[in-house]
């Protein structure tokens, strides 16, 4: 008798794009069987890495996000197509390491909370459908018996809403996330959660199916070494920054020596406000520092003349002339493209500058990766920033999220939420802007936004920020539509819903407070309506 066991293999899918491509959401449980060209699964994995929706014209995947769910027309179909071979394109990018697979792992959960609160009514209950995903309310009996328990541990409901919102029995495993927080009631290995936290479940499932899929495809990973036009380009995909190289210089303007030091308290982010301070106080940088803020010089519009005379004055505080000219001059006529090979050296990304490394006296790199926290959060106070923002600040750092510390930074300094920063003069550009009062850097409502990261609401940028950033403003999903005053009037209850404070799921991805806008009404009824039956 052969007791050995074998191991089940999910079946790839296959049929026409209508039974394979039901809904916009997917679980992504079986990859995909098309054939592609190479030169489209470039294309697909890029397009799902790119940035900004509208400059690049990524509107397929904004229709995944405004959309109902539930179309069936060609583009909708061939949309979902692409959704879903670009998603098992990043797997296999993302699955090479641990730091990857959990980078990848947060993104894609937060892609996912955001396109289930997008969806319609019926468009949720299609999905709980199609996923056989069934779970009851309790009855009104055991409702009623609980009403002071349910009171007591869920958080932000009244006693009206008690009354109004179904409650669900589910596994308290499956909501991890609300039970770190002490946001529901528990009771004999099960949580009591309202309707309003059903996307927990959900998450949770979601993260639980990726996880193990990212360590199955990493075992499988070795097989595709042997075709080299695959491999390396999965090798260098997460390092890739797909934004603006800011290697032309717009400011006609330029930027004189004298105001460095003005720019840098106002406009600077901290990585370079802190490389500028230490050359001003010290008089030298070291290689490192150099390159990253002689580059982000040249892109905010120093010109190659006043960039010499710049680093020819603090240099020679320390040595003779002659000696900056033969060993440092000739390389800041080098990054401007004027020596070698005359190449037109671009600007460090927040991808280039996290990801490099940093070793002991080294002055650049990220502060909110490469400093240590005590220090920082001295610094920041030196900087005479509120302490209550300090430790907002401190919270995102301790749990990876260097980017969105930095946006942080930018809203506590310039009173203004900006848009998603991914490159140290992009930061800058929009400070000017915002110092200059010029219209779209208004306080952030959290309505009408395209493109705003929902970091002050407790939905992080997919493809953003994430444990050990790798820093690319990537994923064509970073534009999202918020759902408020614009949202549709199916949706329109939004924003008179219970706001939730809830906790992420993964703990060692999340672990901060955000505060996440709940469930539509909408949503709220499908999910009531297909439990029902």
């Amino acid at each position: 008798m052969d007791l050995t066991l074998r191991r089940k293999v999910k079946k790839a899918v296959s049929g026409s794009l209508a039974e394979l491509y039901p809904h916009d959401l997917q679980l992504y449980v079986l990859p995909p069987t098309c054939s592609i060209s190479l030169a489209e699964f470039e294309e697909f994995a890029m397009e799902r890495l790119k940035a900004e929706l509208k400059k690049n014209g990524l509107k397929l995947y904004a229709k995944l996000v405004q959309g109902s769910g539930t179309g069936q027309t060609e583009f909708e179909l061939q949309m979902r197509k692409r959704d879903h071979i670009s998603h098992f394109i990043l797997r296999l990018a993302y699955c090479r390491s641990e730091e990857l697979r959990r980078w990848l792992l947060a993104k894609e959960l937060d892609l996912f909370r955001l396109r289930f609160h997008a969806l319609s009514a019926e468009g949720v209950r299609l999905f709980l459908q199609g996923n056989k995903l069934d779970y009851d309310p309790i009855p009104a009996e055991e409702k009623s018996r609980l009403r002071d328990c349910l009171y007591e541990s869920t958080y932000m409901l009244s006693s009206v809403q008690i009354e109004t919102y179904e409650f669900y029995r589910v596994p308290f495993l499956d909501v991890l996330d609300l039970v770190r927080a002490r946001k529901c009631f528990l009771s004999s290995g099960y949580a009591y959660i309202p309707s309003v936290d059903f996307i927990s479940v959900l998450s949770s499932k979601f993260r639980d199916n990726l996880s193990h899929a990212l360590v199955m495809t990493a075992r499988q990973l070795p097989a595709l070494e042997e075709d080299e036009r695959l491999f390396l380009m999965l090798k260098g995909l997460h390092n890739t920054y797909t934004g603006d190289d800011y290697s032309i210089n717009k400011n006609t303007t330029g930027v004189r020596p004298e105001e460095l030091d003005s720019l840098s308290r106002k406009s600077f982010p901290l990585c370079m406000r802190q490389l500028h301070e230490h050359i001003r106080a010290h008089h030298h940088l070291k290689h490192g520092g150099r390159q990253q803020y002689g580059l982000f010089l040249k892109g905010i519009g120093v010109s190659l003349e006043d960039a010499l005379r710049f680093w020819r004055e603090e240099f020679t505080k320390l040595m003779d002339l002659d000696k900056f000219e033969k060993q440092y001059a000739y390389n800041i006529r080098h990054n401007y493209g004027k020596e070698g090979k005359r190449t037109n050296y671009t600007p460090y990304s927040c991808m280039k500058i996290i990801m490099g490394s940093v070793g002991p006296g080294d002055t650049h790199g990220c502060p909110f990766k490469h400093t240590d926290l005590p220090v920082l959060k001295q610094q920041l106070y030196n900087y005479n920033l509120p302490t209550t923002d300090i430790q907002a600040v401190a919270d995102l750092v301790s749990h990876g999220h260097c980017q969105v510390a930095c946006m942080k930074y930018f809203e506590v300094t310039h009173k203004v939420v900006p848009d998603s920063i991914v490159h140290p003069n992009q930061y800058f550009i929009q400070s000017q802007k915002a110092l200059a009062g010029k219209e779209g850097f208004k306080m952030d409502t959290g309505l009408n936004v395209i493109g705003k990261l929902e970091y002050r609401r407790g939905i992080p940028h997919p493809y953003l920020c994430g444990v050990h950033e790798m820093s690319v403003y990537v994923s064509s999903f970073c534009c999202i539509k918020t759902y408020g005053a614009s949202a549709s009037s199916e949706n329109s209850s939004l924003s008179s819903a219970p706001t939730q404070k809830i906790k992420m799921d993964d703990s060692d991805v999340w672990g901060d407070d955000f505060d996440v806008s709940a469930l539509s009404t909408s949503a709220i009824n499908a999910v009531n309506s297909h439990t029902e039956k």
